[in-house]
């Protein structure tokens, strides 16, 4: 069975051949404003030319011959994830709110977590799961970067062992792993790679995740569920395996410019690149009856022990969003916002900390030019500001850049040799 023949379960020979077309056609870039760090307004008269999305009100589309948003400093600083303008509607779509304990099942690179993160305004809980540690290194960046901190990260794959989570979260993200047709067009290798076989393999694996969620889904909760895939097979079919195996209902999204539905499962809705502005995905928001408490928060501060280059023992000081199970804690990768390290009963204060700051006592403001400077590794001078010693938090548009001790009045930059880098 060819890619073209597949599509017949569910789409026209109109339909299929407008969809085929469209994978010749340019991506369509987008991105999601971190509002914490920066507002829409400013956003907008800074790059005039990009176009507001059509559902979401802090992302926006945008041509990469008029801004490479991927190299300008302010995507260092965390000021937008750049992200494909449908995957950005599953985070927005589930709508979790700040008083919620939401799971991302399969998180990484990270993403929908921080659609997610900002929807919550950086409150209540949000688990960003994967089982790929190289994924999970990538996932650490970009929580880090766009100064997230109600994250805590694991590593379990939930499918061996969802009873001992039962009716755990208020929210559940599963953006499930599957064949990839929908990047088509924005990767020729999905196109290459493609074969029924591989749809039939991912379909598998979704119906035993689909049941897992719905397992660990509070009684009142609501689960989404989407895919990078046009397959019906991983995408009506596993919703309807999880109907025939559950109680769960489907609840019906709201109607999106573009969007198209099939008959059987007209609730959920597939977004193809022939008619929506964004790569493929199909999104279905699930529901459990019931009601459940409000689920309570309890944040506390964990010190971890941890060896310097140089031999040293050091104290990670993490602030952790809320108490976890003891078997939570086994998958626990990175437990909260790294706050800083303690050195000699002093705390250092972290990058990832610093990113995390809005309207700090101790941060400054400094010029485009110097926060280059400083995002090389560089000193800047800060004579006229008189000082005292101490760590600060230099800012551009009132964004933090990074941590600097000043001792005498001269600076250290304490950037991360990693996170160096050169803007032109």
């Amino acid at each position: 069975m060819d890619f073209k023949e597949h599509l017949e379960k569910y789409l026209s020979e109109k339909e299929i051949d407008l969809l085929i077309k469209s994978f010749d056609e340019p991506e369509q870039k987008g991105l999601l404003l971190n509002t914490i760090k920066m507002s829409v307004e400013t956003f907008k008269k800074m790059f005039p030319k990009v176009t507001s999305h059509p559902v979401i009100p802090n992302a926006f589309l945008y041509n990469k011959n008029d801004y490479d948003f991927g190299k300008h400093i302010l995507h260092e600083l965390g000021a937008y994830y750049i992200q494909d303008p449908s995957a950005m509607l599953v985070s927005y779509l589930l709508s979790p709110k700040e008083t919620d304990l939401v799971l991302d099942m399969c998180a990484a690179p990270g993403g929908k977590s921080v659609g997610a993160a900002l929807l919550m305004n950086n409150k209540g809980c949000l688990i960003s799961n994967d089982t790929s540690y190289p994924r999970l290194s990538v996932l650490f960046s970009n929580i880090e970067r766009m100064g997230i901190s109600n994250v805590i990260v694991t590593s379990n794959d939930f499918s061996k062992n969802y009873q001992k989570f039962n009716e755990t979260f208020d929210k559940i993200i599963l953006d499930a792993p599957c064949s990839g047709s929908g990047m088509i067009r924005k990767l020729d290798e999905m196109r290459d790679d493609w074969s029924i076989n591989k749809v039939l393999k991912f379909a598998s694996i979704q119906k035993e995740l689909i049941l897992a969620a719905y397992s660990m889904l509070k009684k009142g909760g609501y689960l989404i569920y989407s895919t990078c895939s046009y397959s019906y097979e991983e995408d009506e079919e596993v919703i309807t395996y999880l109907l025939e195996n559950s109680d769960a209902k489907l609840i019906n999204i709201p109607t999106i410019l573009g969007e198209y539905r099939s008959k059987e499962r007209s609730e959920a809705i597939h977004l193809l690149s022939s008619h929506f502005l964004g790569e493929g995905h199909f999104i279905c928001l699930i529901h459990k009856e019931g009601e459940s408490g409000t689920t309570k928060f309890t944040p506390y501060e964990m010190a971890k022990s941890n060896l310097s280059k140089g031999g040293k023992k050091e104290e990670l000081i993490y602030k952790v969003p809320t108490n976890l199970t003891k078997e939570m804690e086994k998958f626990i990768i990175r437990p909260g916002l790294l706050y800083g390290t303690k050195i000699n009963n002093k705390i250092v204060p972290s990058h990832a900390y610093s990113h995390t700051l809005i309207n700090n006592e101790n941060m400054f403001e400094v010029s485009e030019e110097e926060a280059k400077r400083l995002f090389l590794g560089e000193s800047i001078d800060i004579s006229s500001l008189k000082l005292k010693d101490g760590y600060y938090y230099p800012s551009y548009l009132n964004i933090p850049i990074c941590v600097v001790h000043i001792v005498n009045g001269q600076l250290k930059n304490l950037l991360p040799k990693g996170l160096r880098k050169r803007f032109i």
